[in-house]
């Protein structure tokens, strides 16, 4: 693949989050140069990042001197390109309280409630048919790109994207297990005195998105499950959490690890992601219960009215930046995109975490299923690593998760909800009787009913 005058299409080029991340590291690159199309249903978004992104350029201590263009239509952005990144939000934040909040007045809490769980489920089914969209567009103009997702739910995404469109070439990425690398990388300065860089902790990863699990885990030749395991012993009751992020108490994403802490002392292996996403995988009654249990366990909720306002704070930054009257720094971001782009590019070798469709790579589950292990990135291929195996405890309950996914998109691609409701009712957090679960499922349904393809005649059934 050719390392210069590469062409990138951002669906999702208004961003006011994940595409100022991508500037960022795209700004710190030279190995190859780009043309970023941004494309947005926020034409003005988009525009507004056209200019920010091209100011960098003219800054003296960039290296990385791209483009971006701002175009109107997914057509323009994906015409001729090389790589693909996929990074929206499904419908509206209204649509997105409904999916956190209306399970609660049935009991049911979700931490973040956009993976699994109820609110995973809903919000896949107004994701499924726009990725099934642009799974055919990719098809027709740029077949042969290689596209990145960012959306959740990541998983349902990336398996909607390959049912759709079987040749395509897409992996989904996630930061999620970055953070457990960082944890044994504190942990080892802490008790060895040796710096060691995120990257260098190598993992062997396994599971599904959000529901990531580390078979392995070593700094070069030394095994730091030992280490794992006495800071567990030692941090079990009272937590442990990064210092920089202050009190979990304090935060709407905070957590103090007790959540993963309590897996492993359960299974004796390592849960990758964080807690907050963890806790939802697993029976509601083990750590979402009840607002009391889960501050028992030390990690926060995140209502949706703090990402309403976290948003307002996002978009005046970007006016400041458009004015300039902010600048862009050039911080650590943490993020992989780039890497793997000059990784298949040709430019390097990378191994990392990323989600693809088991080719044997998790043989315990379902041809074709999207899972989450590590693959090796070089010159026009991303090939899976076979991953390390898990306790079969542990692999019961990603099997059920994988199976529930897996239903949840063959039936939204058939627009038939009763069977999406058959996942939906076997759900680890609907633990309610079945009427109330219908109840609940139809309700969730009728708030969002404008982003559902043909889902009157289910509805007016049911109302």
């Amino acid at each position: 693949m050719k390392e210069s005058n590469v062409k990138i299409a951002y669906i999702g080029g208004g961003s006011r989050g994940w595409a100022k991340i991508f500037m960022i590291d795209m700004a710190k690159e030279n190995a190859f140069t780009a043309e970023i199309a941004l494309y947005d249903i926020d034409y003005n978004a988009a525009k507004m990042n056209e200019s920010i992104g091209n100011d960098l350029a003219l800054r003296e201590d960039i290296v990385g001197k791209h483009k971006y263009v701002a175009v109107k239509t997914a057509k323009e952005a994906l015409i001729g390109a090389d790589f693909v990144i996929m990074s929206i939000q499904p419908a509206t934040f209204t649509e997105m309280r409904s999916d956190v909040h209306t399970p609660e007045k049935y009991g049911i809490w979700q931490p973040v409630g956009d993976s699994t769980g109820p609110g995973g489920i809903v919000r896949a089914l107004r994701t499924i048919p726009v990725y099934a969209e642009y799974a055919r567009l990719i098809a027709e103009y740029c077949p042969k790109a290689w596209v990145i997702n960012y959306t959740n739910p990541m998983t349902i995404c990336t398996k909607s994207l390959y049912k759709a469109f079987p040749e395509i070439k897409a992996f989904g990425c996630c930061h999620e297990v970055f953070t457990t690398q960082k944890m044994l990388a504190r942990w080892l300065k802490e008790e060895e005195g040796i710096d060691a860089a995120r990257s260098e902790i190598a993992i062997d990863v396994a599971g599904v998105n959000h529901f990531t699990w580390l078979s392995a885990a070593k700094y070069r030749n030394t095994d730091l499950y030992p280490l794992y395991k006495k800071y567990v012993d030692k941090y079990y009751e009272s937590g442990w959490q990064f210092e920089e992020k202050g009190h979990w108490m304090n935060s709407v994403f905070g957590n103090c690890n007790r959540v993963k802490f309590d897996l492993f002392k359960r299974y004796g292996v390592i849960a990758a992601a964080g807690d907050r996403h963890l806790a939802e995988f697993c029976p509601r009654d083990w750590y979402l219960h009840s607002p009391e249990q889960i501050a028992m366990w030390k990690y926060s909720l995140t209502p949706v009215d703090y990402r309403i306002q976290d948003l307002k704070g996002r978009l005046e930054r970007a006016e400041r930046l458009f004015k300039r009257e902010e600048k862009l720094e050039l911080c650590d971001t943490g993020e992989e995109g780039v890497e793997q782009i000059k990784a298949i590019l040709g430019i390097q070798e990378l191994i990392t975490n990323v989600n693809l469709p088991n080719v044997g790579q998790m043989p315990e589950l379902q041809t074709g299923a999207v899972v989450e292990t590590n693959a090796v990135f070089r010159g026009d291929s991303v090939v899976p690593v076979t991953a390390g195996k898990l306790p079969d405890a542990v692999m019961n309950l990603i099997s059920r998760i994988s199976r529930e996914q897996e239903l949840v998109v063959d039936a939204a691609f058939a627009c038939d909800y009763e069977r999406v409701f058959d996942a939906f009712v076997n759900d680890p957090l609907v633990t309610i009787p079945v009427d109330k679960a219908r109840k609940l499922y139809v309700e969730m349904l009728e708030n969002t009913r404008a982003y559902i393809p043909n889902v009157e005649k289910y509805l007016a059934k049911h109302l």
